[in-house]
């Protein structure tokens, strides 16, 4: 947090969904508030692409995750596809005492999982929310 968090560029839905071939599976890793909306929605999201590549997929929330099925993430097979979900709609709330807020604190934990699934030559894809459940099918 110190030296700022790293701008990482976004991929389209459809460029992160060409990576997965049969045998694989597709982990969502989102950005979202677990009572939102959009959780629902990429809830739907997953299981319509589910159907559509014929592949097993996951949703996890981030950056819970990370201490769970993140670890599986960069330890495994080398199978997965991995989609982390930004939203940047989401309203952001200072940490007392802290210099910054719990957004950058969000996007360093997001920034930092990217860079350690491709620190373990993982196929790692950052997409737009609208993209994602666009590209899936998911109408608001």
């Amino acid at each position: 947090m110190e030296d700022g968090v790293p701008r990482l560029a976004t991929a389209s839905a459809e460029e992160a969904l060409s990576a997965v071939r049969p045998g694989d599976y597709l982990a969502i890793q989102a950005y979202v508030a677990a009572d939102s909306e959009h959780y629902a929605r990429l809830e739907r999201a997953r299981m319509a692409l589910r159907d559509r590549l014929r592949v097993a997929t996951t949703l996890g929330l981030g950056p819970r995750y990370l201490h769970s099925t993140g670890q599986l993430h960069k330890g495994g097979r080398g199978n997965g596809v991995f989609v982390q979900v930004v939203d940047d709609t989401q309203p952001d709330v200072e940490i007392p005492g802290r210099p910054y807020t719990f957004a950058q604190l969000f996007e360093a934990q997001a920034a930092g999982d990217v860079l350690a699934l491709e620190d373990h030559a993982r196929r790692v894809f950052r997409v737009k929310l609208r993209d994602l459940l666009d590209t899936a099918g998911i109408r608001s």
